[in-house]
């Protein structure tokens, strides 16, 4: 399929640009898990909690918008199941499925499929909508990490939003104004070249 036909096809993501393979879809799965893993090694310590701030997030959202619901899904789930089985690429080089913030990883997974299947419907095409996709996989990942983290660190609920969700607002919407301007404009540039 050329550019210009996935281009013109509805529901087309960033991937569908390249020719279609296996090999590209096996490729796109595998770097997607890499790129978070990796990106998951920028971490800041978060004063008063048990979660560092990373940008695996970031990256995992931008892996479903750009890689579409199923590769992204498949991506996430790739990189949660090496990291529990001992690849150290989740934050600050951990591994295993024992920690705290495990919960991000499982949310992750659902967020990449919804901002994924969202973009299929050209929410990655525009500032406004990319920035409403950006919130929703965001309020997916914490609806289930958040809950976890209450759970496994022994946290009411009230503590487990002042320690896994507060600090992270500000961060988040930087992520969404940085999302806002890149996938966009990827597009456009795409566009142009046409």
């Amino acid at each position: 399929m050329s550019t210009a036909t996935a281009l013109a096809r509805p529901g087309a993501v960033l991937a569908d640009l390249l020719p279609a393979s296996r090999v590209r879809d096996a490729a796109l799965v595998v770097g997607g898990a890499v790129l978070t893993g990796i990106a998951a090694q920028v971490a800041v310590p978060v004063p008063h909690s048990p979660v560092p701030v990373t940008g695996q997030t970031f990256a995992a959202l931008l892996v479903g918008t750009a890689l579409g619901a199923r590769r992204g899904f498949l991506s996430l789930a790739l990189y949660a199941l090496a990291g529990v089985a001992g690849v150290p690429w989740f934050a600050d080089g951990a591994s295993g499925a024992g920690m705290v913030s495990f919960g991000y990883v499982l949310g992750m997974l659902l967020a990449s499929a919804a901002v994924g299947a969202l973009a299929r419907r050209g929410a990655d095409r525009s500032p406004l909508r990319m920035a409403g996709t950006m919130v929703l996989g965001e309020a997916v990942i914490y609806a289930v990490g958040v809950p976890y983290l209450a759970l496994a660190a022994h946290l009411s609920l009230s503590q487990a939003v002042a320690a896994g969700l507060t600090p992270f607002l500000i961060g988040d919407a930087l992520k969404a104004a940085l999302a806002m301007g890149a996938l966009p404009t990827a597009w456009k540039v795409v566009n142009k070249q046409r």
